[in-house]
């Protein structure tokens, strides 16, 4: 996919599931990098990230990450998660960024050329058609290679252009380490 340096370009980025993608490819991302890598490529307006959290929980691994986004460069979009007790009697977890992202993309298509969404989330389908009708190119960012695959056919095939979040890893992500299992993010590097 082109990108062109004077193109007004966005990031919008589904945490939970560029999660999911980076930890089925073995992949740390690096959010530094990831913005400077996407600050080359045009001019960014916007990076967004959308995730929920767990508001009883004090330990939540994922409030450091936000806190460091939201300190350098990124417009950090956050949900309270609602916790339940499911048929069976797991704890789980009810909350999505889903309606937030999707009206955020259509409404920044307004002063956007370039959308880059970070999901492979299949519900974003009909937002991205609706994108593409004002005339902004859309690449989505996301996986074949893991097992499972992370994106939807449907998703895949209405973007301009899909990119496999492998592809990008060198740029990215940290170098990968053998027999690592941690997730793709280790909230404690971002103490800065």
């Amino acid at each position: 996919m082109a990108f062109y340096k004077d193109e007004r370009i966005a990031l919008f980025i589904d945490g939970a599931n560029l999660y999911s993608s980076a930890r089925g490819l073995g992949l740390e991302i690096d959010f530094r990098k990831l913005l400077d890598e996407f600050r080359k490529r045009g001019r960014l307006l916007r990076a967004n990230y959308y995730t929920t959290i767990l508001e009883s929980d004090d330990h939540n691994p994922i409030k450091p990450l936000v806190d460091w986004l939201a300190y350098n460069g990124f417009n950090t979009i956050v949900k309270t998660a609602r916790e339940y007790t499911d048929r069976e009697g797991r704890r789980r977890m009810r909350g999505n960024m889903d309606v937030e992202l999707a009206t955020d993309m259509l409404e920044a298509s307004a002063y956007l050329d370039h959308v880059i969404l970070f999901s492979g989330n299949s519900d974003f389908r009909r937002v991205v058609e609706a994108v593409k009708a004002k005339g902004v190119r859309v690449t989505v960012v996301s996986t074949i290679k893991s097992q499972p695959q992370m994106i939807g056919d449907e998703l895949r095939r209405e973007a301009d252009v899909f990119i496999d979040l492998d592809e990008l890893g060198d740029l990215i992500a940290r170098p990968r380490r053998d027999n690592d299992d941690r997730g793709p993010v280790s909230n404690d590097e971002y103490d800065d």
